[in-house]
């Protein structure tokens, strides 16, 4: 996917997700490092669903592509259907056949600035959007002021172009969002500054990488020689480690990090060539070759999760499931203090999830109010997402108790 503009270091501030899968009324504050807590079935990877629907958002691609996947086509990407397609999208609790998402965007952190503010509503079952809006920080378009045929192919948008009298009405095709035929169609009736600040929000959530490695993939040859950014099942993953090695400063923060977070002694890392110099991965320890092959899962696995944070094209966003697997407990405190640095670089907006205590056990407390524990309600199902701060009698407690405690011995199930 090509775009004409480079993307800014957005990040969501805000996300309020309504009537989708288990998330019935879900709304978060989120920082640019997130980590979602709790029990399996508990609504994490279900708001991880959700952020694969703003991802889709960002492609262009129509409503029933994004939830039930799309084939690899001449010119376009392959993409994934959302776990459980359009059948299972909508929450199961009560008869609204609208999912609805409104996130704001914050250019940058560091300024208070208005942030802009993009909403969608949407009907799985009919693969339409039923409502659309954007500002930035003042509106661009909105289709809620304009009467809608639920039939009609047709979605109307109003334009407000900054200036007095009536505001002319576009319209775009209903089944698929307005923001992505927003920065194509109407040339010469659209200010060029709507057009790039839609570019803007268009990049940003195309630009999310889910990092879910395999190892069979990361044992593999690389079919490319060098890339800037790796698959999302670790595709390529010996190519990166190549050209993260070919920058020896890179290569040395990488190999430091390594060494961090493995207990055994790592002397260096590097690639094989194959028959035609494809790349594979390969660890040295006490001076013997290790090959991707030989290596375990879980070496492997937190071999690429940390390239990840080193690829020369790092993603807006970057989703991470279980990010304590092939860790060891030992180095848990140097994974936290990973993904605090990169977060705190302000180039990649970071989601994970982590069952580990000893995760939250090192965490500063400036970073409980991105940290959410997720329960599912026993009688509605509805996922319940609060942030640890927001949790009754949290901040009393958490000075008599650690927090890793409070986890293990089940005290956030029964205070949410």
């Amino acid at each position: 996917m090509q775009f004409p503009l480079k993307t800014e270091s957005g990040v969501i501030k805000s996300l309020h997700i309504e009537n989708f899968k288990s998330l019935q009324d879900v709304n978060l504050q989120l920082g640019t490092l997130n980590l979602f807590i709790g029990a399996n079935a508990s609504g994490k990877s279900n708001f991880f669903d959700a952020l694969r629907v703003l991802q889709g958002i960002g492609y262009g691609f129509t409503i029933s592509e994004i939830l039930d996947g799309k084939p690899k086509g001449s010119g376009s990407v392959e993409w994934d259907a959302i776990r459980g397609g359009s059948a299972k999208a909508l929450f199961e609790g009560n008869d609204s056949q609208e999912a609805r998402f409104t996130l704001t965007i914050e250019s940058n952190p560091a300024k208070s600035c208005c942030p802009a503010e993009y909403g969608i509503g949407f009907s799985p079952i009919m693969g339409k959007v039923l409502e659309e809006w954007f500002s930035g920080p003042e509106p661009i378009y909105d289709s809620r002021p304009v009467q809608q045929s639920g039939t009609d192919p047709i979605l109307q948008a109003r334009y407000y172009r900054g200036k007095p009298g009536r505001q002319p009405h576009f319209k775009f095709e209903s089944s698929r969002p307005v923001l992505g035929q927003f920065t194509k169609g109407h040339p010469g009736q659209l200010a060029k500054s709507d057009v790039e600040h839609a570019q803007r929000l268009q990049i940003l959530l195309a630009d999310m990488q889910r990092l879910d490695p395999i190892p069979s993939l990361l044992r593999g040859y690389s079919q490319a020689h060098q890339i800037q950014r790796m698959g999302e099942r670790g595709e390529n993953f010996a190519a990166l480690v190549r050209t993260l090695c070919a920058d020896p400063d890179l290569k040395d923060t990488y190999l430091s990090w390594l060494r961090h977070l493995r207990p055994e002694e790592i002397d260096d890392v590097d690639t094989l060539r194959g028959a035609v110099g494809e790349p594979l991965f390969m660890l040295k320890e006490n001076g013997r070759e290790f090959p991707a092959p030989v290596l375990s899962d879980g070496t492997l696995r937190f071999a690429a999760i940390t390239a990840a944070f080193f690829q020369p094209s790092m993603p807006a966003i970057l989703t991470i499931e279980e990010i304590e697997n092939g860790i060891h407990a030992s180095r848990l405190r140097l994974l936290v203090e990973l993904l605090r640095n990169r977060a705190g670089q302000g180039q990649t907006q970071i989601m994970a999830t982590t069952h580990s205590p000893i995760v939250l056990a090192w965490l500063n407390e400036d970073e409980y109010a991105t940290t959410f524990f997720c329960k599912r309600h026993e009688k509605t199902g509805e996922s319940l997402i609060c942030p640890l701060t927001e949790l009754p009698h949290f901040q009393e407690v958490i000075r008599r108790q650690p927090i890793s405690d409070l986890f293990a011995e089940g005290w956030m199930e029964a205070a949410l």
